[in-house]
């Protein structure tokens, strides 16, 4: 594992652009420019990394803001972004946060759970390097209590047969003879505090504090208690025991905080939501301002406190996203403002684009019916010109109702096979094609109604 001093590798940061634009096309269409500018901020992190120790402390990520109506794609980039950086990564919205001062959550709390979430991560990579030696212990330690439990007599007093005995119970607990009995077994808890901490900006250390103390307290804290499950769920249980005694917990805290530090990723969605038109208001306005005051340091680079000990956001990156339809990013107050530096404007959605999606993406939405509908041992298909119809009537729609982008073909698809999906059950081993025809048949009320919404949303 590398030290916290040591420059951490994401994998995906060996990807060139080319290729994070060539992985984010598999599920994402369209939109490039966002892809592009996603695609050269992962790479910063690892030419970063390459610079000379003095100069690599002084180089800032760029964060990126990311504006386009709903349903374009800012979302599904983040999450498949999430999957490739394969560096600790949290999406979380503005709105879920208040001003310090407010009931609510802080933004502080952001960088709290990205910490919490990188050591589940590093902890879980190195469970996979001692999970052979767990599971080995675990089943020394499965021998001995179901030796233990078996009446004494049953078995010879001498070494040597005591040693055939468990070299029996052991052939049979690996044949899985042995998987459905139920043994009771000794399980820790950890129970939670009776009362909940509530505490103010700046007094996070004297909350964890108070939880560590509550933790503590006799029948509050790590109790064991007896619990009677399956010899498979048994060996489950000892081996991620037998894990996390093989595991150095401070040093997983340390890797964890230093791959959030140096390479973690924070995607702020909805962050139109607490910018402010009118600059001095009351009310709303007042907390959303205040939301924004309270970003500005965590964005800029501040030391977040954390039970793990403090935490430094200088390199983390933020990727904000938002409609941005009332409001637009000059809302914001200035100084978040230029903490934003690229800025990606994500285009709207029409005909051509929803035939891609429908048809191109490793999870299209086509692919994703047809296999739902394949459990029933139903064949569904559809036409070319049924792709087409589809795409043309959710285009038709956005554009005389509400424009949802490409959640739209949700709407439409459900729409469209409902009697299909319904019926299912009672046709198995039949084949449902559908063609443009019968598209435009079943869908004609929502083309030719004035008030498509009721109908579809």
């Amino acid at each position: 594992m590398a030290s916290p001093d040591e420059p951490v590798e994401p994998r995906a940061s060996m990807f060139t652009p080319r290729e994070i634009v060539s992985e984010l096309d598999r599920y994402v269409i369209g939109q490039d420019k966002a892809k592009r500018a996603v695609a050269v901020a992962l790479r910063n992190r690892w030419r970063r990394r390459r610079v000379a120790q003095e100069l690599r402390d002084e180089i800032a990520p760029k964060n990126i803001l990311m504006m386009g109506p709903t349903g374009v794609g800012k979302t599904e980039i983040a999450r498949r972004l999430a999957k490739l950086a394969q560096a600790p990564f949290l999406k979380v919205e503005a709105t879920k946060f208040t001003e310090v001062g407010y009931v609510g959550r802080d933004v502080d709390s952001m960088i709290r759970d990205l910490v919490e979430l990188a050591i589940r991560e590093v902890k879980g990579e190195l469970e996979q390097g001692v999970r052979h030696k767990a599971a080995e212990a675990a089943e020394e330690r499965m021998l001995a209590h179901l030796l233990k439990s078996r009446p004494r007599g049953s078995f010879e007093e001498s070494p040597a047969a005591d040693r055939e005995a468990r070299d029996a119970l052991r052939a049979r607990l690996r044949g899985g003879e042995l998987d459905g009995e139920p043994v009771e077994i000794e399980v820790q808890e950890r129970g939670g505090p009776a009362v909940e901490v509530f505490s103010a900006s700046g007094m996070e250390e004297l909350e964890f504090k108070f939880q560590d103390m509550f933790a503590n307290l006799p029948g509050v804290g790590q109790r064991k208690r007896q619990r009677k499950v399956k010899v498979k769920e048994a060996l489950r249980v000892f081996a991620d025991q037998e894990a996390g005694k093989l595991i150095d917990m401070e040093s997983v805290v340390g890797e964890a905080k230093s791959r959030v530090e140096q390479s973690g990723i924070v995607f702020l969605d909805e962050l139109d939501k607490v910018a402010v038109r009118e600059r001095g208001g009351h009310g709303p306005d007042v907390s959303r301002e205040g939301v924004q005051r309270d970003l500005l340091p965590l964005v800029e680079g501040t030391t977040v406190t954390t039970k793990h000990g403090p935490v430094h956001t200088d390199h983390i990156l933020f990727i904000a996203a938002g409609a941005f339809h009332v409001t637009r990013p000059s809302d914001l107050i200035p100084e978040l403002q230029g903490r934003f530096p690229i800025r990606v404007e994500l285009g709207p959605l029409g005909k051509d684009e929803f035939v891609r999606i429908l048809r191109e993406p490793q999870n299209a939405l086509l692919k994703q019916q047809t296999a739902l509908l394949a459990t029933e041992d139903v064949a569904l298909s559809f036409t070319d010109d049924a792709v087409d119809a589809i795409a043309e009537i959710a285009a038709d729609v956005n554009r005389r109702a509400e424009n949802i982008g490409a959640r739209r073909l949700h709407t439409v698809l459900e729409a469209l096979l409902e009697e299909v999906s319904f019926t299912a059950p009672e046709k198995p081993g039949s084949e449902v094609r559908i063609d443009g025809a019968e598209v435009r048949r079943r869908l004609a009320h929502l083309v030719q109604d004035v008030d498509l919404a009721r109908y579809i949303l």
